[in-house]
């Protein structure tokens, strides 16, 4: 039987604590048991869990859009507590939304033969959807249970999910 991956998105301090400098809201703490419990089964089972990083450079022009947020070595930049990363789970630092763009994300899931990826995470609206597309792009069999995504803005959050839904083809749960 072929390996799954779990991708985690963005489940940093700047986007998942209340003092971080883009904040999602509560929606995305609500989100921590359940990503949580999902990376201990995906660990169990043997299947690959990969952690994608906000990471920027103090002069992100990222930051024309949006304040300054995750910037490599900062506290805000740094995976929650909650849920840091084990032995054998993968960090990929990405600069922009999609976890693909200048990112090892395809030759890792090409290097371990995976076919079906979970995404969860935050912000769906934004670094997951984002993701979620290029999975799509490359044909992986995707699933985005919501349970495991969270956004700032609710209506954004609904679009998200049914654009990955009937665009993107992702089954979600």
């Amino acid at each position: 039987m072929s390996r799954k991956a779990l991708i985690v998105v963005d489940m940093v301090n700047d986007f998942v604590d209340e003092n971080g400098a883009l904040y999602c809201g509560q929606s995305a703490r609500d989100i921590i048991p359940f990503v949580k419990d999902r990376i201990s089964c995906y660990r169990k089972a043997g299947n690959l869990v990969v952690y994608l990083q906000d990471s920027h450079a103090e002069d992100d022009k990222e930051f024309d859009r949006f304040p300054k947020h995750c910037v490599t070595g900062t506290w805000g930049h740094r995976i929650v507590p909650e849920l840091v990363p084990a032995e054998g789970d993968t960090v990929i630092q990405k600069r922009r939304y999609s976890g693909f763009f200048e990112t090892e994300l395809s030759d890792l899931l090409e290097k371990h033969g995976i076919r079906d990826v979970e995404v969860i995470g935050v912000c769906t609206n934004i670094c997951v959807m984002d993701t979620v597309g290029g999975l799509a792009n490359r044909d992986y069999n995707v699933r985005v249970p919501r349970a495991g995504v969270a956004d700032f803005d609710p209506e954004f959050h609904v679009f998200a999910l049914k654009r990955m839904d009937k665009i993107y083809g992702a089954k979600i749960l």
